[in-house]
């Protein structure tokens, strides 16, 4: 009729699943400072209940902590950056009971594996598993993050938002 075209309007926020299953824990009760003061982002933390971590989005693998396999920093197409911290101290283990299933530069689809670890290598080592998911600060391209989810259990719904 009138010849107008359909374009597609991109979101302004980026929704965040929780890239583990397991109980939701704010960045305020997490013993460690780095987190809990935000020095290291906005988001939230999982106390897993398996240990599989999967990409909440597709992007690309920005970063691996390749020698310990505890950390992964994935990136959304609109440029903003995910950090997956798996356990406390986990860093110390050397990647003894992590194992990597992507690499730095990887394409990862939505819902894919990134890393398996287990949970009783860490405990048996004193670490503990809680896994903060945060928004590292700085990104230019990052307005403003929600957490819009407390539930107990926040397996496949949104937790957090991140608007650009």
């Amino acid at each position: 009729m009138f010849g107008f075209k359909k374009i597609k309007i991109e979101s302004p926020y980026l929704e965040v699943p929780s890239p583990l299953s397991g109980q939701f824990v704010a960045l305020d009760e997490i013993q460690d400072e780095a987190f809990s003061s935000r020095a290291m982002g906005e988001g939230f933390a999982i106390l897993p209940d398996s240990g599989k971590v999967r990409a909440p989005f597709d992007g690309t693998i920005a970063h691996i902590m390749e020698k310990s396999k505890h950390a992964v920093l994935i990136e959304h197409k609109s440029g903003a950056q995910l950090l997956i911290h798996v356990g406390m101290d986990t860093v110390s283990l050397k990647g003894k009971g992590f194992t990597a299933h992507v690499a730095n530069g990887d394409r990862v689809k939505k819902g894919q594996l990134l890393l398996e670890f287990d949970m009783e290598i860490l405990r048996e080592n004193g670490c503990s598993t809680v896994t903060p998911i945060v928004v590292p600060g700085g990104q230019d391209n990052v307005s403003r993050i929600e957490v819009i989810s407390e539930s107990k259990q926040p397996a496949n719904e949104t937790v957090m938002r991140v608007y650009f």
